[in-house]
């Protein structure tokens, strides 16, 4: 294959969401709460169980009332803030103002890192005259965090689901994106950690590469492959 263009999943590929721990700790700064580090420890592990943070550990399970909510989260801003907020109400919290303070500190660019290899691999494909798209499922504006974050000029296009109301593995999520990079399908390659959703790319033509969505101490260096393989492309 001849890599011409990518496009790059967003939540546990190119940034990761802070710790779920962490994440309860800011919200409860926020408002001024104080709690012992043993309840908080508590809380968060069960708020981590039940996947209330978005962008952390998916559910160990959905309960059926919110299942098509789940299902589809990421295809409007509604939806995304019901499904994650009905997630994080099955943990009764003894502050019942955390709840909607907590989803709103997930969309802050303080709560995303980028791996530490992202900046590099972004900038390196920009030298190599290669157009990027991000493609993201979610249900709000990424791109303060871009910004925030000084990455957001590697990027020719930002395709997220909720503007769409498409969501991955739809093939057409991933026309949009190609179209936006003014190349086909066959010449496309498609980064993401989601077998189901990201590599739904296949169906369309592109070429899929999957990274783990470790934490990013963990993961120094997954990224780095697809300048290998855009130096094969162009070498």
């Amino acid at each position: 294959m001849t890599i011409k263009g990518c496009l790059f999943d967003f939540s546990g590929t190119l940034f990761r969401v802070e710790p779920t721990e962490r994440w309860l700790r800011g919200a409860l700064a926020q408002v001024g709460i104080e709690a012992s580090d043993g309840d908080i420890a508590d809380y968060a592990e069960r708020l981590e169980y039940v996947g209330a943070l978005p962008g952390g550990a998916p559910p160990h399970a959905v309960p059926e009332g919110l299942r098509r909510l789940w299902d589809e989260r990421d295809l409007d801003q509604a939806r995304h803030r019901a499904a994650y907020l009905g997630l994080a109400r099955q943990v009764p919290l003894p502050w019942p103002e955390l709840y909607d303070v907590l989803y709103e500190r997930h969309m802050s660019p303080d709560a995303w890192a980028p791996y530490p290899d992202a900046v590099d691999v972004l900038a390196g494909l920009r030298e190599r005259g290669i157009p990027v798209a991000l493609l993201s499922n979610i249900g709000w504006d990424l791109r303060p965090v871009l910004r925030r974050h000084g990455v957001d000029g590697y990027f020719d296009t930002a395709v997220l689901s909720y503007e769409h109301g498409v969501q991955k593995p739809d093939p057409r999520i991933f026309r949009i994106a190609c179209d936006g990079i003014g190349l086909a399908p066959q010449d496309v390659l498609m980064i993401g950690d989601s077998e189901e959703a990201d590599g739904g790319a296949r169906a369309l033509g592109c070429a899929f590469l999957q990274v783990p969505p470790l934490p990013v101490e963990q993961r120094p260096d997954g990224l780095r492959p697809v300048l290998d393989l855009a130096d094969d492309a162009t070498g």
